[in-house]
């Protein structure tokens, strides 16, 4: 009996011991957790600091969109109907049910700038930041969701659910930087360049408007040429004088390679969030690259210094929020095409077998990164077509497109009508099929009508 007793006083002093032990190692492994740091905790903060980043901030960019363009003086005249028209996108998130369902019964006046101004300020319109005095909007910025966010239209055409990373295909931006009332700055900028030394105001302006949805021109910006003197495919002129914009990339699909957008030598996702930041949003921050000292091949870029662009860190906006924002890009996934929706299962498994055999795709779009792994360009040569964007780049080359989720473009999702399709960095093939006709005449593949249409909706299950 005094043995049981004994042991009965003796198991809470046991259990402490025991608890003591535990609680001294939990305490060395938070130690030693937060000295190593833990992948999980940093990837899920990361991720929502991309997220706000890609989504809301503008760098500081107002300085310039404001203080120097006036833009939101054109802005607080837009009415919802002439910013869904231009390719706004409105996020029906950001929205109060009892708005959502009078969006869709017609019950609020699309034609009153007071409900864009109301839209802005609830943050709803993708990519545009105001400031508000009261009701008076008094700046306005851009953020990266601008050109590489949409809508799914589940509320109305233009509004809906928002998409981060998908290309705006409807998103006019050339008309909507051409709307600005100080277009100076942009004047002084492209006099930079030889041969635009002349240039006016209204000049820019029609140079603006030729870009057409969906397009960009980053480019006009470091070398100031604004057409494409001859569009060439195979030796055949398909265009001349093309508007030098490119369509707008998408930011979904981009784990595993290396270079991105439509042309060669510029670097990966993260460089352009740079350049893109800095020299084209004209957010407040540093970015380097001393290519860009190559007077013959930019010559406004050269002699603006953009490539030895520096902010003191103590007012850099952009520099911090990079790592952020390239971790939740690459998270993006391509959007995954659905059997018997977006593409027919049997001529798919067809075209699979083309793709890796005789129609040679795959020397190219490696299975299944869709682009090379490594160094993922070709000269305008090598493809037989023209050099004008290639020679715009410093590769002089063009980039091995990563095809995952191409699709979406072909079906025409989340777009308006008119602007479906659109192949190649100028969008100068209307649809898939064009494609594949091309690249059967310029290397002689000898398909079939039957093969090219397999082809096709393989393509479309990537």
């Amino acid at each position: 009996m005094k043995l049981r007793y004994a042991t009965l006083f003796l198991l809470p002093a046991v259990f402490l011991f025991i608890a003591a032990i535990a609680l001294s190692g939990a305490k060395q492994n938070e130690k030693k957790s937060q000295f190593l740091g833990n992948a999980q905790d940093n990837a899920k903060q990361l991720i929502e600091q991309g997220q706000q980043t890609f989504r809301f901030d503008t760098y500081g960019d107002e300085a310039y969109w404001t203080d120097q363009l006036q833009i939101q003086q054109a802005v607080a005249t837009l009415t919802p109907v002439n910013a869904l028209a231009l390719g706004l996108k409105v996020d029906a998130e950001a929205l109060s049910p009892s708005v959502v369902e009078a969006i869709k019964h017609g019950r609020v006046n699309l034609n009153d700038p007071a409900v864009t101004l109301q839209l802005i300020k609830q943050n709803a319109v993708l990519g545009v930041v105001g400031t508000f005095n009261n009701n008076t909007l008094t700046k306005v910025g851009f953020t990266c969701a601008l050109c590489h966010s949409t809508v799914d239209d589940s509320v109305a055409p233009g509004i809906g659910m928002r998409i981060d990373g998908l290309g705006n295909r409807d998103l006019n931006v050339g008309a909507i930087v051409a709307s600005a009332p100080d277009l100076q700055p942009v004047v002084n900028l492209l006099r930079l360049a030889p041969q635009d030394a002349g240039i006016t105001a209204q000049e820019v302006r029609s140079v603006l408007n030729s870009w057409g949805p969906g397009k960009f021109d980053a480019e006009l910006f470091l070398d100031g040429k604004a057409f494409n003197p001859q569009q060439v495919t195979n030796g055949v002129v398909t265009g001349t004088n093309v508007p030098g914009a490119t369509l707008m990339p998408n930011a979904r699909g981009l784990p595993g390679h290396n270079l991105h957008t439509w042309t060669g030598g510029w670097g990966t996702a993260t460089y352009w969030n740079a350049f893109v930041a800095v020299n084209e949003l004209h957010g407040i921050g540093t970015f380097f690259d001393e290519r860009f000292d190559n007077a013959g091949q930019f010559p406004i870029a050269a002699a603006a210094r953009l490539g030895h662009v520096s902010a003191d860190p103590d007012s850099d906006q952009v520099t911090g929020k990079l790592a952020a924002l390239h971790f939740y890009q690459l998270a993006l996934p391509a959007v995954q095409p659905r059997p018997n929706i977006d593409f027919d299962p049997a001529a798919a498994a067809r075209g699979d077998e083309l793709f890796s055999g005789r129609a040679n795709c795959n020397s190219c779009h490696h299975e299944p990164l869709w682009t090379e792994p490594g160094w993922n360009q070709h000269s305008a040569d090598e493809m037989k077509i023209d050099s004008f964007e290639s020679d715009r780049a410093p590769g002089h080359a063009y980039q091995t497109v990563n095809l995952a989720g191409i699709f979406v473009r072909e079906r025409g999702l989340f777009m308006f009508p008119q602007n479906k399709g659109r192949f190649y960095h100028d969008g100068r093939f209307q649809t898939l099929l064009d494609v594949v006709n091309s690249y059967d005449a310029r290397f002689n593949l000898r398909l079939t009508d039957q093969e090219k249409h397999d082809l096709v909706e393989y393509l479309k299950s990537l």
